[in-house]
């Protein structure tokens, strides 16, 4: 099992939840409104009256073989319009009750 965090503009929330769901992971875990910034060439989303913006965050956990389509997915998504800014992480899962 793999854990999927996604840190995205609060803009791609629906587009971010139909592309699990196509995917068949129904379960997730989200965060509204946190702060933050690129670490490469993205622009700050602090919520305030210079950078308005929020970004959300999702944490998810999938079976080991959704990992590389879902990833390879968020990244062409991320792609298409990069100045809102989308990032996923992925890591190993080693138990779960």
């Amino acid at each position: 099992m793999k854990a999927i965090f996604i840190a995205y503009n609060q803009a791609y929330y629906e587009e971010i939840q139909d592309l699990l769901e196509k995917q068949g992971v129904r379960g997730f875990t989200k965060w509204n409104e946190i702060t933050g910034r690129g670490s490469m060439t993205g622009e700050a989303h602090y919520g305030n009256h210079t950078w308005p913006t929020f970004n959300d965050a999702m944490l998810t956990f999938v079976d080991d073989d959704k990992l590389s389509d879902i990833m390879q997915l968020l990244h062409e998504h991320d792609l298409k319009t990069p100045e809102l800014g989308l990032r996923a992480f992925a890591w190993a899962i080693e138990q779960t009750v």
